[in-house]
């Protein structure tokens, strides 16, 4: 049994959640969750990784049980929500470690790395996107809303933050559908409904724009750093295309590419093939 901790951490005044598993000595790895998740989205993956990995998976500021501060008290982008976690693992004194990024925590975890490349000994990239190839077209909307910031574009995009959307993002593209269980998006659901998170959600809709913009730094972070990167994707994902998997490959010839046949939220059907590659690939 694999002894998970439920920690919290004051950064500035501002609360995150974690778990933290596995022994601290041993090499760590973040993990970084995505939209509209966790860190239970993790609770899978942990227990596979604890007898080998030290293991730290915040709650980014305004999900899941890290403070979700009123928007006139914190500004909800995606600098500064790297802020916070940059001082979160400083707090924590993670000098070294590697990543794994999913969905939003690909552009805060690229944040970090690009700021202390001396920090980042590996990236696992699970449909973490950082190239234009990536971007399905089911980013149009929210496209339209960064193009004409409008309460109508902004209001056309508020389907995507609804319990109904949420169980799509789970079960697209997943062959079999019994093997997604509800606790994940049932936990989304609840974190979603809370006041004031949906105003929060599109906040960061329209502040996505950013990370693209980033795309360019976040190359030239791959090319001149050029650390070991494992991108394992679920081929079928509606918002980030194998394309941009395999386009990692551009900046970094030696990535490890590899697709499994399921979705978005792709630790919900392949935990366990996910969690052998990583163990391979962190210890070659």
């Amino acid at each position: 049994m694999t002894d998970i901790a439920y920690r919290t951490a004051d950064i500035d005044g501002l609360t995150v959640a974690y778990r933290e598993a596995g022994p601290p000595e041993a090499p760590t790895l973040l993990l970084l969750h995505g939209f509209p998740s966790a860190g239970h989205m993790f609770r899978d993956l942990i227990p596979l990784l604890a007898d080998r990995f030290h293991l730290v998976a915040p709650d980014l500021p305004g999900f899941g049980r890290s403070d979700m501060p009123a928007r006139g008290e914190f500004v909800y982008t995606f600098e500064n929500i790297t802020d916070v976690i940059d001082r979160f693992t400083q707090t924590l004194g993670l000098e070294r470690f590697a990543l794994y990024v999913f969905d939003y925590g690909a552009p805060v975890g690229f944040r970090i790395a690009t700021r202390h490349p001396e920090r980042i000994s590996a990236i696992v990239t699970q449909n973490g996107n950082a190239y234009e190839e990536g971007l399905s077209e089911g980013w149009n909307p929210v496209r339209a809303y960064w193009d004409d910031p409008t309460q109508e574009n902004r209001d056309a995009i508020r389907t995507l933050i609804q319990p109904e959307t949420t169980v799509w993002q789970y079960t697209h593209g997943v062959p079999d559908t019994t093997r997604v269980g509800p606790d994940g998006y049932g936990l989304d659901t609840f974190y979603l409904a809370r006041e004031g998170a949906d105003e929060i959600q599109l906040d960061l809709f329209l502040d996505y724009a950013s990370n693209v913009a980033l795309y360019p730094t976040f190359h030239e972070y791959f090319r001149t750093s050029g650390p070991p990167l494992l991108a394992v994707w679920g081929r079928n994902d509606p918002f980030f295309l194998p394309a941009g998997a395999e386009a990692f490959r551009r900046d970094l010839p030696d990535a490890d590419v590899r697709f499994l046949d399921t979705g978005h939220f792709a630790l919900e059907t392949h935990a366990a093939e996910i969690a052998s590659a990583i163990r391979a690939f962190l210890a070659a």
